[in-house]
């Protein structure tokens, strides 16, 4: 849009948006709006938390007064802050303070060093005091193809218990102590949602699927609200460095709640929290869950979206499936997973038994759970790994989109790391936003590995279907899904435009992920920006730079529209800027 249209704009404005000088102004900038044609200005100037200028330097010279701070951006880029569309960030800010490996690919000697390492750092812990170890890249275990069980974890010198969790958040390794505290025996049977891996013998391996986890969480040391608070804030501290400025929590507790509250009324929540209430198959029947929703809500929601950062309880989480990935094959699939019916060494790899369990939800209680989310205006976002998933949540919304109460909902459906083919236009025909870590459409031990042989070659040439959902007219989003993977939403959006992995993810992984195209840079933008913020009921206020909306921006060491694609990973972010307020990097060049 020209000058003169946005000085026609300003015209009809009400007279809090041209009255008085503007608290700050930028110029000579490349500012990416993000608006509805995608236009790029020069000039922006924020008032009050709010953004009251967008066009070129000589318009903006009328918004600068003598009080004004004037900022040069000598040809930097700027564009509305990053809205991550599906994040857990007390379990990334816990993880910046606990055992780490750190996401890396290990070979079971390394694993067990690191993990040594940590215990020997607690020699006076009590011997009943369990480890936990996190960030653990389970499909990257060196050679593909390794089995772990309990014995990796047995052999280090320690009597305590011993539990590792996946990266991807739905498995865990646990040691023989842990087992045996735990309950997990050979004639332990699977719980609901979830498998207890075991051997040819029948025999326990130590490792715990999804649901079967829980046997587990009852004898974790729970955080303190000190703990609580230190995670939540080096959550915070991670966001303002990548430039988030609104976040959903997709998956929330009292205890986060309570922590961002805290945060909150002391002024130091610098990005606008969103946060997902958990409903699960069981609590949904009693209606257990419902009621926790309202409690929280009521408790926590902190009213219409203001200037300075504020909390909103709005969603519901719920589950469908697992992940598609091995070791684990919980994504519930329309056709089974491939197994190897040959040998390790001349493999044949076939349709196997197994399409993954059935949906979480029963066709009948996942559409009567989001009839009463309608009801009650609370939007779902929903896990959905697997083509499966993916089919019987779209057929719920259909059925839910025939009600009254369904016309305004406003779902989400997280991942989607295969789709059936036929599935790509039912996203836009029932408006189901697809939120989706882009992160994942590279070549790497998680898809290659864990996936390909899997699949099946008609299923792996689709996987992470981002750009085939796109020119189907669906709604991208972007989540990060932190701490599933580091918190790098620049090596995301590189990935999500370019499918390849970093260059020194080593020959293996090398070229693109699967057939599929990249997705365009401008599709990529918004995707983090207004299309989550769409999902979050935000787009009005938030996710792009446009007169009246709130001054959530950020601005940029190089130029995402035109640096090399592979560059785009080395993105960094010079100065977050949240309702007009710096809440990091620098003031001026």
């Amino acid at each position: 849009m020209h000058a003169t249209g946005f000085a026609l704009i300003c015209l009809l404005l009400p007279a809090w948006a041209h009255a008085a000088p503007a608290d700050t102004v930028y110029r000579n900038g490349y500012i990416y709006t993000v608006d509805a044609q995608d236009s790029v200005q020069q000039a922006l100037a924020v008032r009050e938390g709010r953004i009251v200028y967008v066009g070129d330097n000589a318009g903006a010279q009328a918004h600068t007064g003598g009080q004004t701070r004037v900022i040069d951006l000598q040809g930097r880029m700027v564009m509305p802050g990053l809205v991550d569309g599906h994040m857990h960030p007390q379990s990334g800010g816990s993880r910046l303070l606990n055992c780490s490996l750190d996401y890396l690919p290990l070979t079971v000697p390394q694993f067990q060093a690191r993990i040594q390492a940590c215990l020997d750092k607690e020699k006076n812990a009590s011997p009943k005091r369990w480890l936990r170890v996190v960030n653990w890249f389970q499909q990257g275990m060196l050679p593909d193809g390794v089995d772990m069980s309990s014995a990796a974890l047995d052999s280090l010198k320690t009597s305590r218990p011993i539990v590792v969790r996946s990266s991807f958040g739905h498995s865990a390794l646990l040691n023989s102590r842990a087992m045996a505290l735990a309950g997990v025996t050979r004639r332990t049977p699977d719980p609901e949602g979830g498998k207890i891996a075991r051997d040819a013998a029948g025999k326990a391996t130590g490792i715990l699927e999804d649901a079967a986890q829980d046997m587990v969480s009852k004898f974790m040391p729970v955080l303190t609200p000190k703990e609580n608070l230190a995670a939540s804030t080096a959550a915070l501290d991670a966001m303002r460095k990548q430039g988030i400025t609104t976040f959903l929590d997709a998956y929330t507790d009292p205890e986060t709640l309570t922590a961002f509250s805290q945060l909150q009324k002391q002024g130091k929540l610098t990005a606008r929290a969103h946060f997902a209430v958990l409903i699960d198959p069981k609590d949904a029947i009693s209606g257990k869950a419902f009621k926790e929703l309202r409690q929280l809500a009521k408790q926590f929601d902190q009213g219409a979206t203001r200037i300075e950062p504020s909390m909103q309880v709005r969603h519901a989480k719920l589950f469908m499936d697992g992940v598609i990935a091995a070791p684990a094959l919980t994504g519930a699939m329309l056709a089974p997973y491939y197994t190897n019916q040959g040998t390790p060494q001349q493999p044949h790899w076939a349709p196997g038994p197994s399409k993954g369990p059935d949906s979480y939800f029963t066709p009948a209680l996942l559409r009567s759970t989001l009839s009463r989310l309608a009801k009650a205006h609370v939007d779902p976002h929903i896990h959905v790994d697997g083509d499966g998933a993916v089919r019987d949540t779209l057929n719920a919304l259909q059925a839910l989109r025939a009600t009254p109460e369904g016309k305004d909902v406003r779902p989400a459906l997280a991942h989607d790391e295969i789709v059936d083919p036929a599935d790509f236009p039912r996203f836009k025909q029932l408006d189901a936003t697809a939120v989706l870590s882009f992160q994942w459409a590279k070549p790497a031990p998680d898809t290659v590995g864990a996936l390909k042989e899997y699949m099946g070659k008609e299923r792996y040439a689709i996987v992470e279907p981002q750009s085939l959902l796109l020119d189907a007219g669906a709604r991208i989003a972007y989540g990060s899904d932190w701490p599933v993977d580091p918190l790098d939403m620049w090596f995301a959006l590189k990935v999500g435009v370019t499918r390849t992995a970093a260059k020194d993810a080593g020959p293996e992984y090398a070229g693109r992920l699967g057939d599929a195209p990249g997705m365009p840079r401008a599709a990529v933008l918004r995707a983090i920006t207004m299309n989550a913020a769409y999902t979050l009921r935000q787009e009005k206020e938030v996710g792009s730079l446009e007169v009246g909306k709130l001054a959530d921006l950020i601005v940029l060491d190089r130029n995402f529209m035109e640096v090399p694609a592979e560059d785009i990973a080395n993105t960094r972010v010079l100065q977050t800027v949240v309702g007009g307020k710096i809440v990091y990097g620098l003031t001026s060049w």
